[in-house]
């Protein structure tokens, strides 16, 4: 995994818990789920790059 994807990864996977609390605080159900969803993404991510790592080292 490069820097810059992780880099990547971990500003959506910040982005999206800001979300969702901002969605929590203001209850905004959209805003709570389009965190959630943006966590997942950047957590799927994650996992793609290291099981290509797995394979590549």
């Amino acid at each position: 995994m490069s820097i810059g994807d992780k880099l990547e990864n971990m500003k959506d996977d910040l982005v999206g818990k800001a979300k969702e609390a901002t969605g929590k605080v203001t209850d905004n159900e959209r805003l709570e789920a389009e965190g959630r969803v943006e966590q997942s993404g950047a957590d799927l991510r994650q996992a793609g790059e290291k099981v290509k790592d797995a394979f590549t080292n």
